[in-house]
């Protein structure tokens, strides 16, 4: 399995929903996950670095790709059983290659108009990726939702938005929480800081909405 971590808009929390993503991989499925870091900030690939450094914690493989890497995602499929592609906040060569080869693509954004704008692109880039890659399963997720009774019926509304394009939308959301940065700092997951918090499950429900679309 390919799943692409990725969009258009920066600041949204892919970095880190790919690396709790690729951890709930390796703990509820038992298999091998390999992190593709596609991004030049080489966030996944510094969060990589810190958990090496803790033996106890379940190893996980990352490799650094950039530009058309579609062969070699085809490629590394064939070794991992989930392979975890990590793009930067832009629409470039690594983000349309990966999408034309992966069985997944989650695009998370922010309930803000900023990241809302780049809908529509997307959507665009996801039809076209489609005619090549025709199994595609793309979604959106709210991001760094604001977790005040009173903003709930600003993350609604941009479910709203996001529904009025042909992408679909998840239920399950990620609220703003510094358990997120915590242990993005000491390369960890959610699940392995807090495993009955609030935050680990979000991402249990997050990845198992999105692997049954």
């Amino acid at each position: 399995m390919i799943v692409l971590v990725g969009g258009e808009k920066g600041g949204s929390g892919k970095s880190c929903l790919a690396q709790n993503l690729a951890v709930y991989f390796r703990r509820h499925y038992q298999g091998e996950v390999l992190l593709v870091d596609c991004d030049p900030q080489r966030t996944t690939s510094d969060w990589i670095q810190e958990r090496k450094d803790n033996t106890d914690l379940p190893s996980i493989n990352c490799v650094q790709l950039y530009g058309n890497i579609r062969e070699d995602l085809l490629s590394l499929k064939s070794r991992y059983d989930f392979v975890v592609v990590d793009c930067g906040g832009q629409d470039n060569r690594a983000l349309r290659s990966t999408m034309s080869v992966a069985s997944h693509a989650l695009i998370p954004l922010r309930p803000k108009r900023r990241d809302l704008k780049t809908l529509p692109h997307m959507e665009d880039i996801i039809t076209t990726c489609k005619m090549v890659n025709p199994s595609l399963s793309a979604a959106v997720v709210m991001t760094q939702c604001p977790s005040l009774p009173n903003q709930a019926r600003r993350i609604l509304e941009a479910k709203e938005v996001c529904s009025s394009f042909c992408v679909h939308v998840l239920d399950a959301i990620i609220y703003s929480r510094n358990v997120y940065d915590d242990s993005e700092e000491r390369g960890l997951s959610v699940m392995e800081i807090e495993p009955d918090g609030k935050a680990a499950e979000e991402i249990k429900a997050i990845a198992k909405e999105f692997l049954n679309l």
